[in-house]
């Protein structure tokens, strides 16, 4: 479990792809060691497994059913990854709780740039959106947001220059995808009066 508030990124450097399966290697200054093998971290928001740290290295798995749902089926070298380590009992939680457990991917439809605060639309499904509300916790590429609005086929995010400086959505452009993860509640809710 993580609570979205991002500290570290990692630089993909490595990617070994099959038919149905991904293994990337980050670089990064995220502190971790063999003890840590067998972790869960938040990569993108997806909860990934610690696999091997070789070479300076943190390797991962992804399996098809990953790749269907999340960006990494578009990653390349170099991109950058918000990395956040599983939290443990008892730490402040900043944000809200998430699973690493993505839902689908949205894709920015546009960005405004008011002084150093960003204000972006996300595109996503009508069954996503019908379970979002104004003010609202949603979780992109790991990082936990506020919801500013939902409108009929997006939402509206106004992100402030502390998250653009600690996360990689300071690289965020027009027609990216980005991974979204609902509020666990709200899916339970959802479920339920159905």
């Amino acid at each position: 479990m993580f609570n979205g508030i991002i500290y570290n990124t990692g630089k993909i450097k490595q990617i070994f792809r099959t038919k149905n399966s991904m293994i990337i290697g980050l670089r990064t200054g995220f502190k971790l060691n063999q003890k840590d093998l067998g972790s869960s971290i938040s990569c993108n928001g997806v909860c990934l497994t610690l696999t091997k740290i070789k070479n300076k290295l943190l390797f991962f798995y992804l399996s098809s059913e990953t790749l269907s749902r999340s960006n990494f089926l578009r990653v390349k070298k170099n991109d950058i990854i918000n990395l956040e380590k599983s939290i443990k009992h008892g730490d402040l939680i900043s944000g809200h709780y998430s699973f690493g457990h993505i839902d689908c991917c949205g894709k920015i439809k546009k960005i405004i740039k008011i002084g150093q605060t960003w204000t972006v639309e996300i595109m996503l499904r009508k069954d996503i959106l019908k379970k979002l509300v104004d003010k609202g916790s949603i979780t992109i590429n790991g990082v936990s947001l506020t919801i500013s609005k939902v409108k009929i086929k997006s939402i509206i995010l106004t992100i402030i220059p502390h998250t653009l400086k600690m996360t990689n959505l300071i690289y965020l452009k027009k027609n990216d995808l980005v991974n979204i993860e609902i509020d666990m509640l709200s899916k339970y809710i959802s479920k339920y009066f159905k």
